[in-house]
This record gives C-alpha cells, sequence and structure tokens, in this order.
C-alpha cells in the first residue's frame, strides 16, 4: 500500500493526490496521497511512545543487519526505482542502492570508533540518543542520502521521522519496508513543503538532519537558531571549483573533468561547477580537447548503455536553458551548447570569464562554467570565489601545487588528481560556508546521532573530603 508509514501502519493519508513522473519516459510510476500536518503529528506521537532509546547497543545492531539483509534481497526492484523515479542508468542506480548496504558496516564502526563510551578515572562518557529526529531526504540520492542520516541515528536509538523528496515516494516506500523495528522507530511522510515546514517547526522533535539546497538550509538554520537546544545536520550544495595545473595526461585530465563536472547530469552537490584553466597555448588546446570528448557523452533513455540520463523533470531543465541563455547574455561565450529534449540535457561548456558579475549560484546541472586565469596563484582565488565551500579538485603533476592548493582553498572536501564527486565512505562528508554547517555526514554522521554524558560515578556512597566552610 502506498502512503503514509506511522507507528507501524501504512495509511493512506489525507492530503491531495500526488504522482511521481518517470522523467525519461514521463509516465507514472507511483501514485498516493501527500502527508498533512495531522500525519506529522500521528508520527510524531508514535515515535515519542515506542522505547527505542532504552534497548541494548547489540539489538540495534541486529536490527540494521536484517535492515542490510533486506537491501540485498530487494536489490533489483530499487535499482529500478531509482533509475525511473531520477533518471539514473541502471549501473549508477545500483551503485547507490550497493552504497547504502554497505552503510550498514560502515555505521558501526563509525560507532564503535567514535561513540562506544570512554572508561576514565571515578567515572565514564557515554553517548545517548537525542529522542526524535526528522530527516529530509533529496531527490538526486533518495536512497543514499537519507540512509546516511537514518541508519546512524537508528543504530544511537533515535525515533526517526522521514520525508523524502516529493519527486521520489517510491524510493522511499521500498527503504521503509526493509525496516523491521518496533512500531513507531521510524515512519514515513509523504509532502511537499507544508507537510516539510510542519515538521521542521514541530515543538517535540530533538533534531533535524537536511540534505538539499542552500535557499532551505538558511530557512531551517534561522528557525533552529531559536532552538539551542535542537540539533541541526545541514548539507548544502556547492559552486564547486575543479583547477588544471601542470599535466602531462590531458586524455586523463579530461576524463577526471568529465565524472566531475557531468555524472548523474550534474545532479550532485559536489559536481564541479566551475572549470578553472590558465591562459595560454597549454590551455587553449586542453578547452579544444574537451569540447570534444564531450561531445561524445551518451546521453539517453536510463535502460540503455549511457553516461547521463534526463533531470529530474522537464521544468527543472528549462531552468537550466534560461540559466545559460542568462550566462550568454551577461557576456559568456559558448563552447558547446547545452541542448534541451524535454528533461534530457545534453552537456554544455560555457565560458564565463568575461562575464563581469558572476553570481555565486549552484546551478544543479550539466552545465560547467569555464574560467580562464593567468597564473596558479589566481587559479586558487577564483577557486575561493564563491561563498560555499563543499568540494574542490586539482588535476596537476605537481605535489608542491597540491600542498599549496590544500593549504590555500575552502572546502569541506579537497581532491588531488581524481574526480571531485566523491569521497570515501570511511570519511566526513560536508563542506563549509553556505555548503554546511560543520556537522559533516558519512563517516561523522554518528557524532550528530548522540550526545556524550560524561558521569563521575562511585558504587560507595562516601563522604567528600573537608572543604573550608563546609560543615563536617
Amino acid at each position: 500500500m502506498t502512503g503514509q508509514y506511522i507507528n507501524g501502519h501504512w495509511e493512506k493519508g489525507c492530503g491531495e493526490l500526488s504522482q511521481s513522473i518517470n522523467p525519461a519516459t514521463g509516465k507514472v510510476i507511483w501514485q498516493g496521497n501527500l502527508g498533512t500536518p495531522e500525519d506529522v503529528d500521528a508520527a510524531v506521537q508514535a515515535a515519542q511512545k515506542n522505547s527505542w532509546a532504552s534497548t541494548s547497543l547489540q539489538e540495534r545492531i541486529d536490527a540494521l543487519h536484517r535492515f542490510e539483509e533486506n537491501l540485498k534481497k530487494n536489490k533489483k526492484e530499487l535499482t529500478k526505482a531509482i533509475s525511473q523515479e531520477v533518471g539514473k542508468p541502471l549501473w549508477e542506480a545500483e551503485t547507490e542502492v550497493n552504497a547504502m548496504i554497505g552503510k550498514v558496516a560502515i555505521s558501526i564502526k563509525a560507532y564503535s570508533e567514535r561513540c562506544s563510551g570512554i572508561e576514565h578515572a571515578g567515572g565514564a562518557t557515554r553517548f545517548k540518543p537525542h529522542g526524535i529526529v526528522a530527516v529530509l531526504g533529496p531527490y538526486n540520492f533518495p536512497g543514499h542520502l537519507p540512509n546516511g542520516h537514518i541508519v546512524p541515528a537508528i543504530l544511537a536509538g533515535n525515533s526517526v521521522i522521514f520525508k523524502p523528496s516529493h519527486y521520489t515516494p517510491l524510493t522511499a516506500e521500498i527503504m521503509i519496508k526493509a525496516w523491521d523495528l518496533p512500531p513507531g522507530v521510524i515512519n514515513l511522510i509523504h509532502g511537499s513543503h507544508p507537510a516539510a515546514d510542519h515538521l521542521a517547526h514541530h515543538p517535540q522533535i530533538n533534531g533535524l538532519f537536511f540534505t538539499g539546497s542552500y535557499k532551505t538550509g538558511l530557512m531551517l538554520s534561522t528557525h533552529f537558531g531559536k532552538h539551542p537546544e535542537k540539533i541541526l545536520a545541514l548539507e548544502m550544495g556547492g559552486n564547486n571549483p575543479l583547477v588544471i595545473g601542470k599535466i602531462k595526461d590531458s586524455e586523463a585530465a579530461i576524463l577526471n573533468t568529465l565524472i566531475s563536472a557531468f555524472i548523474t547530469s550534474g545532479q550532485r552537490c559536489s559536481c564541479a561547477r566551475r572549470l578553472i584553466v590558465e591562459e595560454g597555448n597549454d590551455g587553449d588546446q586542453f578547452l579544444c580537447a574537451l569540447i570534444e570528448k564531450t561531445k561524445q557523452i551518451i546521453v539517453g533513455t536510463p535502460e540503455t548503455d549511457v553516461f547521463m540520463g534526463p533531470v529530474i523533470s522537464s521544468n527543472v531543465a528549462e531552468k537550466l536553458m534560461e540559466t545559460q541563455s542568462q550566462l550568454k547574455s551577461f557576456g559568456g561565450k559558448t563552447l558547446l551548447p547545452m541542448q534541451q529534449d524535454g528533461a534530457f540535457l545534453t552537456p554544455g561548456l560555457i565560458d564565463v570569464t568575461q562575464v563581469k558579475e558572476r553570481s555565486d549560484e549552484e546551478h544543479f546541472g550539466p552545465l560547467l562554467q569555464i574560467v580562464r586565469v593567468k597564473d596558479f596563484k589566481a587559479s586558487i582565488k577564483e577557486a575561493n570565489n564563491t561563498r560555499y565551500g563543499l568540494s574542490a579538485g586539482l588535476l596537476s603533476d605537481s605535489r608542491e601545487q597540491y600542498e599549496q592548493f590544500f593549504a590555500e582553498v575552502h572546502a569541506g572536501i579537497i581532491n588531488w588528481n581524481q574526480p571531485i564527486v566523491g569521497a570515501s565512505s570511511t570519511a566526513p562528508f560536508g563542506g563549509i560556508g553556505f555548503s554546511g554547517n560543520h556537522r559533516p555526514s558519512a563517516y561523522f554522521a554518528c557524532d550528530y546521532c548522540s550526545y556524550p554524558v560524561a558521569s563521575t560515578e562511585s558504587e560507595t556512597l562516601k563522604a567528600p573530603k573537608e572543604m573550608p566552610g563546609l560543615p563536617h
């Protein structure tokens, strides 16, 4: 049954009817009612009633392993759902499901290292769950990214209310069905802004974990600023730079650039948005070769052997086309025009060096802006020319350049001679500036899923030592 999952039961929901549309075909693949504020209230009440926080760590670990096994059993179904809802090629959707499966072992290891507790002289430091946490998921990784919050939150003993993107309800339902937990421990609310807003402002939640745009993250931060008693973890976007330094293997540099800019049709928060190339003959030749290679990227339906599928919707595609036209009208030089066919976009390259007042925005799609600079020092200056700070990368044969780049560039992820869209699952994932609030996820997600409690303890009650002015 499609709908809300509250207190261990599937409910139809009382909100308006909604549909999930396959962006590649335009076909309806899910239909159901959205959640209402009343549904949110019911989910919060269910989360309050359960006793998950009092279960043993081993019981919670066992629950994670059951989830892991169910994901493996339903791998094909979940892969298909992600591919259909987001438009990802099947090979990429499968890598997302594999990451979801792998999250269980990684979360258990991270918790054991970072939150297992410390015995010290006269007491101990232990970790306790916050209580009820809300998880707001994005559409670009509808399984992996919310899963990266939910798994460590459940492991820490929290109860979860999950509100997925309104673009990806089917993926969310398959995820929830894979959990085998007592009623109320995990709840699913479909919805758009009203449901998310009511959930974020609910007085009974103890925290919120968000992945999405800076605009929404800023609104959440403004609200939670009035509630320092609640935990807020923000994963937001990036206007990410990729710098071309001293290179001999231009073919390798081009392929790393293509992956950085155009994987997932440019719909990763860590995708390269600005390619920074030095002026001169070497830079000219690199760009000419990049243009020719970009033309060869295969765009098509996700079921076929393609690198790029569609973006999430035709409306989003149209807005990206408007962005390209706007940049051109401001003085940008089109090197390879992005072209639209419904929700499908071909990758585009535009030189914005002469655009005097470039907006510092994240354009979430396959449009790469080129900026030409005089030298490596100017490359670093341009890399830092953003209020965001998620991902940055350097392609260079020079360790000296990389050491300078690492020391001076401001970002939470800094890669060398690798695509900037990847980060190890055994490392933190998060940014600074407009990209996050210093609570990275991935291996460090357990840090915001619980809080430390320091205790001084003695099994025997004894009178304290004599102190001046204290009667004995």
